[in-house]
């Protein structure tokens, strides 16, 4: 079964009660402090520990993936190559980019990791949606995209049955660094962003709408709270 037709298959959200999860605004952060943070929130959590869903947009930086190939890193010049603990090649963080680390225990909402990532796509799809803006998977090829160029690519890990890393979606962005890797490992794959489709510049019109289409996939309770992970990183 190719990565469509497995997710036409995924049943909607059921009739449980939504769960509480908290929504914690990092706003713009380095990359290194956010993962190693969310790395020790996944290690530290329990059976009774809340979800969460921390949104950020982060300073330039590429990440490799666990299987990532440094060959798919054309030019990075000035900007910081991180090989990290998430599935997938390489992509591009930066300003302009909604990040959002859904840390959800999967069991707690009786769903797997192939409904996680479809789920996921999903909420992204029904965002686009908002503004006409039609996207869809490509089979093989996990994140969404509109005519045939990426709006939105995933790298999650799952460890102990709780999801951590996630999604990152181009609102508004320089484009120019995807041009100095092989995007998801793929030469001369396309990308776009929203407000290049013609939709809103404004993370903070689409932050909303995205985090209100997951909350819908994964039956969530969303909880915004003005607490912060601790970000120090150990000397």
């Amino acid at each position: 079964m190719d990565a469509v037709a497995a997710c036409d298959s995924v049943p909607s959200p059921g009739a449980r009660p939504p769960q509480p999860a908290r929504v914690l605004q990092l706003g713009r952060q380095p990359y290194a402090p956010v993962w190693h943070a969310m790395q020790r929130f996944t290690d530290n959590r329990d059976d009774t520990t809340a979800d969460e869903l921390w949104v950020v947009e982060h300073d330039p930086v590429f990440t490799l993936g666990q299987a990532g190939k440094d060959e798919h890193v054309l030019a990075p010049g000035d900007i910081p190559v991180l090989h990290v603990d998430r599935g997938g090649q390489v992509t591009y963080h930066g300003p302009g980019q909604i990040v959002v680390y859904p840390l959800l225990q999967l069991r707690r909402l009786g769903i797997g990791v192939r409904d996680y990532v479809c789920r996921i796509e999903q909420a992204i799809i029904d965002t686009l949606d908002e503004w006409n803006i039609g996207a869809e998977r490509l089979d093989g090829a996990p994140g969404v995209y509109v005519g045939g160029a990426k709006v939105a690519a995933l790298g999650i890990r799952v460890r102990r049955g709780c999801t951590f890393h996630g999604l990152a979606f181009n609102v508004a962005m320089d484009l120019e660094p995807f041009h100095r890797i092989n995007p998801c490992g793929y030469e001369g794959l396309q990308v776009t962003s929203v407000v290049d489709l013609g939709g809103p510049s404004g993370m903070a019109a689409v932050t909303p709408v995205l985090l209100g289409h997951l909350a819908r996939q994964f039956g969530l309770d969303l909880q915004p709270t003005t607490d912060l992970p601790d970000l120090t990183e150990a000397a």
